[in-house]
């Protein structure tokens, strides 16, 4: 059986005889570069990065346009770098899975250096904040997910761990923004290096909110005499830190028993799928789809390798916000939880499968084309119509990718203010439109307050998918019943629709809560209401597309 750990290249014909394509790299090289000049530090090394970002370095490594690794640091998971990345050598083998049921498999050898960086491992927490006054570090990726930033809770105060970071200073922060302002801090006190910080996670102008984040607790720290304003002018100045935008879209689900079960009977040892003890489910591969976009601003004070020849799009800030809000906010995120919400209450555990159920396919069709796509701005590098009908015709049906609504109704909370929130609040500020006019939009967000209640259509429980204000929102409607004619709906979801950090908006304040309230006490009329009420809502409507 080959290993991912053998040698490639005394193995190589063993490797091209499973189909298993090598880096043209000495990965001991890499190595032994990525300690001398560190380039690239990405935080998060979970399956995104195993499959995206780490391939993207392999191509450079193997054009010869880089020359160290990607040091990775996991800033949630020890597991994640004990079990996946320590043990099987840095590596990762990546597998496209195309819609024939083919397989592309890739072995990747880019991470240079992978360290738990967390306050409870001192020796990664040294080593990372050592690494961070190299002159030679150009920039840092980011793919920590949307909790990752939070340092408010939903009530837009601050957490208690985020108060701590601010009156404890740099030296010891636990939440993620606090530990990468401590980074930041070591940099400066190395001489005001420059070097870019860039967020690839998947929401509206991250590069944003990494800076405004990042800023809130270096300003607590000033107001709490730890730092200078010369500090704080270092982090303002985008010729020395700069928080690029950008735009990423690749589907990555879990890794999948499915694509293991493949490897296994071609020969490939490694494929041990691991759930760790704060349920990260990670592997030595990482199974992913094959199209795919990166568009990034292009604003590196550090120098930057040449990204491009890797294929990703380099822009302005303004074409990549284009590119993201029409993703992020129309044309994919809105309809992937939409299918995530539904797909639980109807029992579906395939995406794919999903798209077969013409219900879910209208629904998803009359929010993307009809709701979305009107408000969109065209940012020319993307056809915003074209990459619907791509979602739509090609990516989601895809049966070969394992991906669940289990998965995307992860986190929906963080989700919700970007994914509906921006498109409301482009009809409230569009004079020719009319937010009130919306009907899918009302229609999802009723649906997620009936997924709240971990209820399914049928009436069964179910294991609502982790979620940081599950404990704030699902006492509101946990005690509803279905088919109870007595429940006071507006006194049950008024809590929830009238906070303006979920949706963006009062939902009340600008005439929509009355909508999802409708549809709401249509979802809870009794078992089977929830197929009845989405079948009879796009029957009803007026297909644009």
């Amino acid at each position: 059986m080959l290993k991912l750990s053998d040698n490639y290249l005394e193995k190589s014909a063993d490797f091209a005889a499973q189909g298993i394509i090598v880096p043209k790299y000495d990965q001991t090289e890499t190595t032994s570069q990525t300690e001398k000049n560190p380039v690239w530090v990405h935080f998060g090394g979970g399956n995104l990065f195993r499959c995206f970002h780490a391939k993207i370095a392999q191509d450079l490594l193997n054009q010869g346009n880089m020359s160290s690794g990607v040091i990775v640091a996991e800033t949630y998971d020890n597991e994640v770098i004990d079990k996946i990345y320590h043990n099987y050598q840095n590596r990762i083998l990546r597998v496209v899975m195309n819609s024939d049921g083919s397989l592309e498999k890739e072995l990747l050898a880019s991470v240079g250096e992978s360290i738990f960086f967390n306050q409870s491992n001192p020796d990664g927490w040294n080593k990372l904040t050592e690494i961070f006054t190299k002159s030679s570090l150009q920039f840092a990726t980011f793919s920590i997910t949307e909790k990752g930033y939070a340092l408010t809770d939903v009530n837009g105060n601050l957490t208690a761990l985020a108060q701590s970071d601010i009156e404890n200073g740099p030296e010891k922060p636990k939440t993620n923004m606090g530990a990468v302002a401590h980074l930041l801090y070591s940099r400066y006190k190395a001489g005001k290096l420059p070097i870019a910080m860039v967020s690839t996670d998947n929401f509206s102008q991250n590069g944003l909110k990494l800076e405004n984040e990042i800023l809130r607790i270096a300003n607590g720290w000033l107001n709490n005499g730890f730092v200078d304003a010369a500090f704080i002018d270092y982090l303002k100045n985008p010729a020395k830190v700069s928080f690029p935008w950008t735009m990423i879209d690749r589907i990555t689900p879990n890794p999948a028993e499915t694509v293991a079960n493949q490897l296994k009977k071609s020969g490939f040892a490694d494929t041990e799928i691991v759930h760790t003890d704060k349920h990260t489910n990670i592997a030595p591969f990482g199974n992913t789809e094959k199209i795919h976009y990166l568009v990034v601003e292009d604003s590196f004070p550090n120098g930057r390798p040449a990204l491009e020849k890797a294929g990703v799009i380099m822009a302005n800030r303004d074409t990549v916000n284009d590119a993201d809000q029409m993703k992020v906010t129309a044309c994919l995120n809105p309809l992937h939880t939409a299918l995530a919400i539904f797909g639980n209450l109807l029992d579906y555990t395939s995406i794919a499968d999903e798209l077969a159920d013409k219900d879910l396919l209208d629904l998803i069709k009359n929010l993307g084309y009809c709701e979305d796509l009107p408000v969109v701005k065209d940012p020319k590098i993307i056809n915003p119509k074209k990459f619907i009908d791509e979602l739509i015709n090609l990516r989601l049906p895809n049966k070969n990718i394992p991906d669940t609504p289990q998965r995307i109704a992860s986190d929906t909370s963080q989700k919700i203010p970007i994914r509906y929130g921006i498109t409301i609040q482009h009809y409230i500020d569009n004079p020719q439109l009319d937010q009130r006019s919306l009907e899918f939009i009302p229609l999802v967000l009723a649906g997620w307050c009936r997924y709240l209640m971990g209820i399914d259509d049928k009436g069964e429980e179910f294991t609502l998918s982790p979620d940081p204000l599950l404990s704030v929102l699902k006492p509101n409607v946990g005690n509803i019943s279905l088919g109870d004619t007595n429940i006071n709906v507006h006194e049950a979801l008024k809590p929830i629709l009238s906070n303006d950090s979920i949706f963006g908006n009062d939902l009340y304040r600008i005439g929509l809560a009355n909508k999802v309230e409708d549809y709401f006490q249509d979802f809870i009329a009794g078992k089977g209401a929830v197929r009845a009420t989405l079948h009879d809502a796009v029957q009803n409507q007026s297909y644009c597309f």
